[in-house]
């Protein structure tokens, strides 16, 4: 057994808490016998109830803003903010309004650059400073945030995040300092009403024991979660876990996986789990797999053993609502949770249609403020032209995301081609063979013309890192096999529920 400890943190200056101490200590080697600190909490009286309304997102991937000429910008950040003020503005006196992000909000868009590889580099991290402009209480760390390495996120977490940031499974980073950089949980006080907080991280897809950070490792999220629920659930009138870990149990048949992905723990695991170690008001708030969940409320599949699961689909696509009544010392069941999923909008203003986004949509003021900032800092790097395409309709927008998961890739081809050419620069020397996984390529390129960073950045928009190694004829062959069998099958297509070549399908 062990015990943490509350420590006095500071909310967000934008937020709505009133009060917020976070959980120091370890959740990972032992049962959480006690919270220390926790004396001084003030706490309502039992039958006492409170409002509240949580406006979540997920996965946004920095899509704060969508730069296009031809389109027009979509303000994607811009009308989450507006949602979240419009609630705050018109909330009653017993009404908690939260802004709460369920990680991966990096990794995406060229405001990437603003971030750098060394920590010597960074010159803003985008995403935790337009955050903290907006208000946002609290995030999880999703499995993006380590794509550059720990010692980036630390630098990127001091300099911009004015709120705290949560796993309690992430551990053994000397560069991602636990207990100060994240922490495990927080307990919240806004309107008297203690709301506890969790956060979990997913193993699957996260970077650990790289070059970059030997010693990082993630613990099982249903571990943790039964090591740390029951302590922070007694003193909390409801209880947040923030999951980046999936909607599912092992596995995902929905989202941007278009077909079976491995999760590992995911957030119907963890809703049961939760469920069974405490009566306190639960609610799961996910991210990773991109799921639209709740866009008709909750149901048998998103309420588990009363205990609501909410995620917002992915990069910029909706806004969630979630709406309860939490009373002391009621049960669980008596919350009275609602679910809502607000689609985000992108502007075209060559052919504006309802579904549009205008002028009235998003927060101006916050875009003109915050966002437009940011992008003048990279703008000069967006417009840069980096080649001269003079090529057909095989390697088109159009063919690119019809070939990618079916077969042959024309534009696929071109950069593994590209990286054996280059490949003599390497430190290692040239290599014989390169590897592209599918989902590595999100767009096409437009035949003929000049090919800016902004399109190619289209193209390309993660954080890979190249991996350079051997290979016997034997592994090669178990790769060809094993990648022979991922395709996505004309069978499959004319099936019942065809995946959605336009989305991200984990085979291919």
């Amino acid at each position: 057994m062990t015990t943490m400890r509350l420590i006095r943190g500071r909310p967000n200056p934008a937020g709505a808490f009133d009060a917020l101490y976070l959980l120091a200590g370890d959740a990972v080697a032992a049962p959480v016998a006690g919270i220390d600190g926790a004396e001084a909490l003030p706490r309502l009286a039992p039958g006492e109830s409170r409002r509240l309304r949580i406006v979540h997102f997920n996965d946004l991937h920095n899509y704060l803003t969508l730069p296009n000429a031809a389109r027009g910008d979509s303000h994607v950040f811009a009308q989450i903010v507006r949602r979240h003020r419009t609630a705050r503005a018109a909330a009653a006196a017993d009404e908690i309004v939260l802004l709460l992000s369920g990680g991966d909000d990096h990794t995406g868009s060229v405001l990437d650059e603003l971030v750098g590889w060394k920590p010597e580099e960074l010159i803003v991290d985008p995403a935790y400073a337009a955050y903290s402009a907006a208000g946002v209480e609290l995030a999880t760390l999703g499995n993006h945030e380590l794509d550059r390495g720990a010692a980036v996120l630390q630098a990127g977490i001091r300099a911009s995040a004015a709120f705290p940031i949560l796993s309690a499974n992430i551990h053994g980073s000397p560069a991602l300092v636990a207990s100060r950089d994240y922490f495990p949980g927080a307990i919240a006080l806004a309107k008297g009403l203690r709301i506890g907080f969790i956060g979990l991280t997913t193993p699957v897809d996260t970077r650990t024991h790289t070059s970059l950070d030997l010693d990082l490792a993630v613990a099982s999220p249903l571990q943790v979660l039964r090591n740390m629920l029951p302590a922070v659930a007694a003193l909390s009138d409801i209880v947040v876990v923030m999951s980046h870990c999936g909607y599912g149990t092992d596995s995902n048949l929905d989202g941007k996986a278009g077909a079976h992905r491995h999760l590992a723990e995911g957030d119907i695991a963890v809703a049961r789990s939760a469920a069974a170690l405490t009566d306190k008001p639960l609610l799961v708030l996910g991210g990773h797999t991109h799921t639209v969940l709740n866009e008709a409320g909750l149901g048998p599949d998103t309420l588990i053993d009363d205990v609501p699961i909410i995620q917002a689909g992915g990069l910029g696509s909706h806004v969630g609502e979630f709406r309860a009544v939490v009373t002391v010392g009621a049960p669980r069941a008596a919350m009275a949770p609602q679910a809502t999923l607000h689609p985000l909008k992108r502007r075209d203003v060559r052919a504006p249609s309802a579904d549009s986004e205008r002028d009235a949509d998003f927060d101006a003021e916050f875009e003109a403020r915050v966002i437009a900032p940011l992008l003048r800092q990279v703008d000069g790097r967006l417009k840069e032209v980096v080649a001269t395409v003079a090529a057909g309709e095989e390697v088109s927008p159009a063919t690119t995301l019809r070939q990618r998961y079916l077969g042959e890739s024309a534009l696929v081809n071109f950069v593994a081609d590209g990286l054996v050419a280059r490949s003599a620069e390497f430190p290692q020397g040239a290599v014989d063979l390169a590897i592209v996984n599918s989902t590595a390529v999100g767009d096409g390129i437009s035949p003929q013309g000049p090919l800016t960073f902004q399109h190619w950045y289209g193209v390309m928009t993660f954080a890979d890192c190249l991996q350079v190694g051997r290979l016997s004829g034997r592994q090669l062959r178990e790769i060809l096999d094993n990648n022979a069998k991922r395709i996505v099958r004309p069978e499959e297509l004319a099936g019942a529920a065809p995946p959605n070549l336009k989305a991200y399908v984990s085979r291919g």
